[in-house]
């Protein structure tokens, strides 16, 4: 499992003010947003489920993460998804223990712990 996911009743707009809301308590700001359905429709005419791609950083973990190694930079920011599935909203954000294993850094496994933790306490707050 590379996720860390969540099914709840909430609409899809408010699924991610809540969302955008639990990761400033965990020290997360939003950098990016992508708004999924709207790119499709534009580039390709399709219609999708409502479905964004938040990228969440977390300054002081980054910066120390980047400090230990430049090319982190290529995992970075934590993405996190909201999209609607039926009647439910998911939200859904990726194991950064998971993820940092592809840098084969033992150093950064204290800091995907902590990242995890956090990320955790986002999506339980759903």
């Amino acid at each position: 499992m590379y996720d860390i996911t969540t099914r709840t009743n909430l609409g899809y707009n408010e699924a991610i003010a809540k969302v955008k809301e639990e990761l400033t308590k965990e020290g997360f700001g939003v950098l990016t947003e992508i708004d999924v359905k709207s790119t499709l429709k534009k580039k390709l005419d399709y219609d999708f489920t409502d479905y964004i791609i938040l990228g969440a950083c977390n300054p002081p973990f980054a910066k120390k993460a980047l400090e230990g190694e430049m090319n982190i930079g290529l995992l970075l920011p934590c993405n996190v998804i909201v999209y609607v599935d039926g009647d439910e909203t998911v939200v859904s954000a990726i194991d950064p223990k998971e993820m940092l294993k592809i840098a084969g850094n033992k150093d950064f496994l204290t800091i995907a712990d902590e990242i995890k933790e956090r990320l955790e306490r986002v999506i339980s707050n759903m």
